[in-house]
């Protein structure tokens, strides 16, 4: 894919000074970039390579001022980062967005039915009554059980595996390995000490702009649903337990694990390697520093809370400093004990 810098200029409402027809077929740093590439400048400490980068364009802020002679062309936008990210952003979609048609060999069920522009990749399989909306791109190796129901524009990176009966909304991202629907960890205890499996009969409801990392787990709920609500964000190896309900633009850090029947709020943001026991709620806003346990519920929005078991941010922070401080805190007690038992001898 190539474009010049005017295409790009407007397609970001940008201002150039240089030579609009530079060809553009690639994104780079713009301290590695070479002729061909576009870069950008937003933070002042890298201004010196704009004098030497071999960009062909470079995004830079309304408030640049060189000073000295730029070789590149420049590219004024309000915000550099912000319109990179742009650019990234519409990248990503033509290359993920660009198979189109249906690759040998695949399974392909009478009954399912695809809408229009969808990409269908080697060894894919989809189930009975599935319905697959348009722009869906299935990569090679993706299983999609029967009865699935897949929203417009949602990709199914290679190796994703959706049991039947789940739903998944629109502009929906899952990557590789990552699974959804497989059976919640629902065993009775037996009075000969064996454990007796709980069907699980529910499923996974997943809305639309959810993106979901490569190995992800997210068990179907016992009866019911799991929920996974609009904007949520949810990394590598992370595991969510059946019945588990996460509000909406909550993030979810790797290998975080949450347990069954748990509702997480809204706009919450959980850091890696947490551990949230079942059956409790995280109200709104709630953020979890990495590595945190978390025990019991959060009914206050807004809340900061790290550690194991998890409490008060601020609080572990000045708890921890303590925690620092014992080996000397223990020599001046023992130096205070020593000094009390010589005058009660005198």
């Amino acid at each position: 894919m190539e474009f010049t810098s005017r295409q790009i200029a407007d397609l970001l409402g940008g201002r150039i000074v240089g030579d609009e027809q530079k060809k553009i077929n690639r994104l780079a740093k713009i301290e590695e970039a070479t002729e061909g590439a576009i870069s950008f400048l937003s933070n002042p400490k890298y201004e010196q390579y704009i004098y030497s980068t071999g960009a062909s364009a470079v995004l830079v802020n309304n408030s640049f001022t060189p000073r000295e002679p730029v070789k590149t062309t420049l590219i004024y936008v309000a915000d550099a980062y912000a319109s990179l990210s742009f650019l990234l952003d519409e990248y990503n979609k033509m290359k993920t967005f660009a198979k189109v048609g249906k690759e040998s060999p695949h399974f392909l069920s009478e009954g399912a039915s695809l809408g229009e522009n969808c990409y269908i990749g080697a060894f894919a399989y989809i189930g009975n009554n599935c319905k697959i909306g348009d722009n869906v791109k299935i990569y090679p190796h993706v299983y999609v059980g029967d009865n699935v129901v897949i929203g417009h524009n949602t990709i199914l990176h290679p190796g994703v595996k959706v049991y039947s009966d789940c739903q998944i909304g629109s502009f929906c991202t899952l990557h590789a390995g990552a699974i959804i629907g497989s059976d919640g960890f629902g065993f009775a205890p037996l009075p000969d000490g064996t454990f007796k499996t709980i069907p699980q009969i529910g499923n996974v409801i997943i809305e639309d702009h959810v993106s979901i990392g490569a190995n992800t787990t997210i068990d179907c709920a016992t009866m019911g649903s799991t929920v996974i609500h609009s904007g949520v964000k949810l990394d590598n190896l992370i595991q969510i337990g059946h019945n588990v309900e996460i509000g909406k633009n909550t993030v979810v850090a790797a290998q975080a694990g949450i347990s069954g029947s748990t509702k997480v709020g809204e706009n919450c943001m959980i850091g890696g390697q947490v551990g949230i026991v079942g059956h409790i709620t995280l109200a709104d806003r709630t953020s979890i520093g990495a590595q945190s346990g978390v025990g019991g519920s959060v009914k206050t929005p807004g809340k900061a809370l790290s550690g194991s078991p998890a409490f008060d941010y601020k609080l572990n922070l000045k708890s921890f400093a303590v925690y620092k401080k014992l080996p000397q805190l223990l020599k001046s007690i023992e130096k205070l004990e020593k000094n009390i038992n010589l005058e009660h001898i005198e």
